[in-house]
């Protein structure tokens, strides 16, 4: 659907006049400019991304500037470019990448001069001679993978020596003394003025898949308990599938993490704020968004004209929409937890926990939205709906109890990983409360026939409704 929507609209844009190709390219560079003033905004207001990037851009203008002033002004240099263009291009985004940097520009400008005074040597002062002799090396010797991006430097080294004319020792020893000038702010300038440590990073994304988890969630539980279109669960399946990039974003901020703090003498000068989540916590939400992939799924594949399974009916769906909400809590709940900077364990598990809510810690941290007590009653509420869905189960003949199945199946997976119910042995052994009156038949799942009287549901097994679907789930 989305994909012809996009070809229509490609179509569209052919067909535009001159006029409305202008006002549409006014309109892109209007939005562009929106986006640049809120990307300031947000670098003037506080910490973050954008700041980052303003401070190591002020950064690599100052080394590149004192560089100058030392080499240019001061001493005089007759080489003095080389040093505030070398200091320029190693002010990077960490240290540790600043001198690995620094080493592979000075190994490749080195090889760069020195082959470039040979090759002119060799061809008695002939620059298409010399050209032809060290460029295709240089180029061979930059592709090496060692050298990383700084490779291409040995062959821009050796053009700019064999160009410029003299390659007498003296010019030599001075374009290798700038270089090594400017390589040396570079460093010392990313090293000691404001290091940067990319610590908030893991946080800020980790963050985004419990806050984006939730916003879906609560989104479908106000959709199925209304009437949703086909569109709808298009919609809440994209949303899915874009959640579950953000784990690869929040892997690549954890290297990010760990080369900052390689090298980095000036690390501990900065108030970095607390580290970042464990990474466990990575798996337990990528795991949430793909439960939540295969519930959108399901959910469109039941949804428009050219459905594939038939939909659940609509008192299903309303129990669903009330479990879903209630997920949406938990997820929100651990989201105010990482953003408060706390570790983010199971808060649903430790809201009883009242002597731990009492430490001076606790009352430091701001007024959450999911409250201790809240998340405890969501979780609560979460199973004890899911177990009346599991134990209604059986009531559900016909195609649609595919459909049901599967969202259960995924849905007692996502809970399992967000709050994993407080079973025990003597509530494995009995049937659970949650499944109905003691005076209440419901057949077994995947039956369709009473099995028994008296205390809840049972299968031929012995076990009940509700912890046969979660047994169901963890094994799926």
């Amino acid at each position: 659907m989305h994909r012809r929507r996009g070809l229509g609209n490609k179509r569209e844009l052919t067909t535009l006049t001159s006029t409305e190709r202008l006002a549409l390219a006014g309109r892109r560079l209007g939005w562009e400019a929106a986006e640049l003033r809120r990307a300031a905004g947000r670098a003037v207001r506080g910490p973050g991304p954008d700041r980052d990037t303003g401070v190591q851009s002020c950064k690599a203008a100052g080394a590149a500037i004192a560089a100058w002033a030392l080499t240019g002004w001061w001493l005089r240099a007759p080489m003095a470019l080389l040093a505030p263009w070398t200091a320029l291009t190693l002010v990077e985004a960490t240290v540790y990448r600043s001198f690995r940097s620094g080493v592979q520009q000075l190994a490749v400008i080195m090889a760069g001069t020195l082959g470039a005074s040979a090759a002119m040597a060799t061809t008695d002062g002939s620059t298409l001679g010399a050209m032809a002799i060290i460029l295709p090396i240089m180029m061979l010797f930059g592709s090496y993978r060692r050298l990383g991006a700084q490779g291409l430097y040995g062959a821009t080294t050796a053009l700019f020596v064999i160009t410029y004319g003299d390659v007498s020792l003296s010019t030599v020893g001075h374009r290798l003394l700038e270089t090594l000038i400017g390589a040396a702010l570079g460093i010392a300038v990313n090293a000691f003025v404001l290091p940067p440590v990319h610590l908030r990073n893991v946080r800020e994304q980790l963050h985004r898949l419990p806050r984006d988890s939730a916003a879906l969630l609560h989104t479908m539980a106000s959709g199925l308990d209304a009437r949703w279109t086909a569109s709808d669960a298009a919609a809440w399946h994209d949303r899915a599938r874009r959640l579950a990039r953000i784990p690869a974003v929040v892997a690549e901020a954890r290297r990010w993490t760990a080369e900052g703090s390689r090298a980095n003498p000036g690390a501990r000068l900065r108030r970095t704020g607390p580290p970042p989540p464990a990474v466990e916590h990575d798996a337990r939400w990528e795991s949430v968004a793909s439960h939540l992939i295969a519930i959108t799924r399901t959910l469109e594949s039941t949804a428009g004209d050219r459905f594939r399974l038939t939909a659940p009916g609509t008192a299903f769906l309303a129990r669903y929409a009330e479990l879903a909400e209630r997920a949406a809590i938990l997820c929100e709940a651990e989201a105010d937890l990482i953003q408060a900077g706390a570790e983010p364990e199971s808060p649903h598990r430790r809201h009883h926990d009242e002597d731990r809510r009492r430490t001076p810690d606790h009352r430091a941290q701001p007024q959450r939205h999911a409250t201790p007590a809240r998340c405890g009653r969501a979780r609560d509420e979460a199973w004890h709906i899911h177990d009346h869905l599991a134990a209604d189960f059986a009531e559900r003949p016909g195609p649609a109890a595919a459909v049901c199945g599967e969202l259960l199946v995924e849905t007692t997976q996502m809970l399992s990983v967000l709050a994993p119910p407080e079973t025990t042995a003597a509530d494995e052994a009995s049937p659970s409360p949650a499944a109905g009156p003691k005076t209440h038949h419901t057949p077994a799942l995947g039956t369709g026939t009473d099995t028994g009287t008296g205390t809840g549901t049972a299968s031929p097994r012995g076990e009940n409704a509700p912890i046969k679907a979660r047994r169901l789930g963890q094994r799926a």
